[in-house]
């Protein structure tokens, strides 16, 4: 813990462990059970600015509702008054959360050590996390790599919430505030073309996680975001057998379905996503129903067992 002993109601906020362009996240103790957690913080100048606030404490009301084993947990929110630019004291709204220790998927793909049938437990545990979400009608809108950690113990946590919507939001598109919601490699067709996202938008953007696991590289790249934005409105990405040599025809079925331009044309729900997958991976993982929290005995990857850094995914945008 940082030598700065700064104060969120009953929690001790220490080092910088996740930032982005909305929040920070610090390691934090539980003053009271000296339980470990991670607090995001609201940056102090975006928390004098409503929208902000209201992005914030969606995030926090529709994490409270996810108690899955694979979906990283809320403990506790509350706001630290702190000085502003003027005379007035700013209310800073934090979330104090389950602290995860691991890494996220980008740190291990960034290592290139993920065997097949890792990648295919983790996307497992991913979906397992999405048929909870979808069924409480939160639509998580920005799945990817960051986003996905993987404990020491080999499980998945589906993290940040903070561009969720409610399903049927009709305000869920691709801008607000001037800004994308969502990342370019990541989104869906409909969220490059500004309309509402839903739960099969979600699934397309865990289809591009799934192709990147299985290939080490996205479906679409490009020199800058709009031309990938473009890429998964018009073109067809390459057959992922044609990247690693070892995927069966089966698997690359359940890609392309993925992938469809149309929502009618992907799987209807997660749970159709994960059994396709499942099946298509007979003799890859175990079928024993451990599968869904991408756990595995007595196969903990290397990467995760070599160490490296603790804490939550990014947040940034």
């Amino acid at each position: 813990m940082s030598t700065n002993r700064v104060l969120y109601g009953n929690y001790e906020a220490g080092d910088l462990i996740g930032w982005g362009g909305m929040a920070n996240i610090r390691l934090g103790r539980d003053i009271r059970s000296g339980r470990s957690v991670a607090i995001k913080v609201l940056r102090r100048d975006l928390a004098q600015d409503p929208l902000f606030q209201s992005r914030f404490r969606r995030e926090a009301r529709m994490l409270a509702r996810l108690n899955h084993p694979a979906i990283v947990s809320v403990y506790d929110t509350g706001y630290k008054e702190v000085e502003g630019g003027s005379a007035d004291k700013v209310h800073v709204p934090y979330i104090v959360m389950e602290y995860v220790a691991g890494r996220s998927l980008r740190d291990l793909l960034k290592v290139g050590e993920l065997r097949l049938k890792e990648s295919i437990q983790y996307q497992i545990g991913v979906l397992s996390a999405l048929e909870f979400s979808h069924r409480a009608g939160i639509v998580h809108r920005d799945i990817k790599p960051a986003n996905v950690m993987i404990t020491t113990e080999g499980a998945v946590k589906l993290v940040d919430f903070g561009i969720a919507r409610a399903n049927g939001d009709s305000t869920a598109t691709i801008t607000q505030a001037h800004e994308v919601l969502g990342t370019p490699q990541y989104l869906s067709p409909e969220q490059v073309r500004g309309e509402t996202a839903d739960a099969r938008s979600d699934l397309y953007s865990a289809g591009c996680l799934l192709y990147e696991l299985l290939t080490g590289r996205p479906p679409f790249i490009g020199p800058d975001p709009l031309s990938v934005a473009y890429q998964h409105v018009y073109e067809e990405p390459a057959r992922a057998s044609t990247r690693t040599l070892d995927l069966t025809p089966a698997l690359d079925s359940v890609l392309v379905k993925a992938l469809a331009k149309a929502r009618k044309d992907r799987f209807p729900n997660a749970r159709a996503f994960r059994e396709a997958l499942q099946s298509a991976a007979k003799g890859i993982i175990r079928e024993d129903g451990g599968a869904h929290l991408g756990t595995f005995e007595n196969d903990v990857p290397k990467a995760l067992a070599m160490g490296g850094h603790a804490g939550m995914a990014s947040v940034d945008r």
